[in-house]
């Protein structure tokens, strides 16, 4: 396939419909979920809503324009160096939409265990309060590094297209599990990501730490030692939290305390591992300790 072929498929392709159809879903369900709120008098920190809904238009702006091509046009050459390619029916998208899945655990793991990662990915974890307007709250800068993560599936065959879109389908089916409406589901907890599920991935509890990195299916948490079921009322939120509901603030904290960790790091070569290494790394000089506002391991 031309890669002039795959780029119009994100304007042709009935998929691409699908996808519009399930965003048009999960603004719907947030509206009735507002609307609820309202009418219940649920406790919600609007402000924080505010914020997220603000975060949301920015990154569809990006995404629609400049963001939005970045992933596709870097991914081409891996496409070209593949030897194999690998057709796109009905069975290469259920075999690409589950590789998507597993391909997003490791994503999302990583995105958690190495602190330049994490300086982005942050600001999903960042609210303390859990409802589905946090499912918009994303950094305005992981769609220039997370189709990094896709970079195998082009290689065994997948073209950029069908690799994207079927990460976006991993990503958008995640949208209603950031809720606290829908209680425990049962089996379904015990092997897809649901709101029981998630809540606990949100939760600062120690025993909630790096748990349940899972796009849809349980399977790879539960094959790698990262699952946990909710047990203990979730606290949401940093270990640290930032305490702002400024949009600007929300997204950059957290490369603020990385930027004050790296000025204070001696030589360059801590000053790498701080930047790309993990996420507690400390060098032993450092004293006190500067955590960043992870909801996983302190120093």
């Amino acid at each position: 396939m031309t890669s002039e072929f795959l780029e119009s498929l994100f304007e042709t392709s009935e998929i691409i419909s699908v996808i519009g159809l399930i965003f048009l879903a999960n603004l719907t369900i947030t509206g009735m979920e507002i609307l609820l709120d309202l009418i219940t008098k649920k406790t919600r920190r609007w402000k924080d809503s505010a914020a997220n809904f603000a975060i949301f238009l920015v990154n569809e702006v990006l995404q629609t324009t400049a963001f939005g091509a970045i992933g596709f046009i870097c991914l081409l050459p891996f496409y070209w160096l593949s030897p194999v390619e690998i057709p796109m029916t009905l069975w290469t998208w259920v075999v690409a939409f589950f590789i998507a899945d597993f391909s997003y655990y490791w994503m999302h793991r990583m995105e958690h265990e190495h602190r330049i990662l994490w300086a982005s990915h942050s600001v999903h974890h960042s609210s303390e309060d859990y409802n589905l307007t946090v499912g918009f709250r994303l950094c305005l800068i992981e769609g220039l590094f997370e189709w990094i993560f896709l970079v195998p599936m082009i290689l065994i065959g997948f073209n950029p297209f069908q690799a994207i879109i079927a990460l976006t389908l991993v990503a958008q089916y995640q949208h209603w599990i950031h809720t606290e409406r829908i209680h425990r589901l049962g089996w379904l907890d015990r092997w897809f990501n649901t709101p029981s599920v998630h809540r606990v991935h949100h939760g600062s509890n120690q025993q909630y730490l790096d748990k349940n990195y899972g796009g849809v299916l349980m399977v790879w948490d539960k094959l790698f030692g990262t699952f946990e079921p909710e047990d203990e009322t979730v606290i949401y939120g940093l270990t640290r939290n930032i305490h702002s509901d400024n949009p600007v603030t929300i997204n950059l904290s957290e490369f603020a305390l990385l930027w004050k960790d790296v000025q204070k790091c001696q030589g360059w070569r801590d000053k790498m591992r701080m930047i790309f290494g993990e996420l507690s790394w400390r060098p032993a000089y450092f004293t006190p300790p500067s955590p960043p506002t992870d909801t996983h391991k302190t120093p």
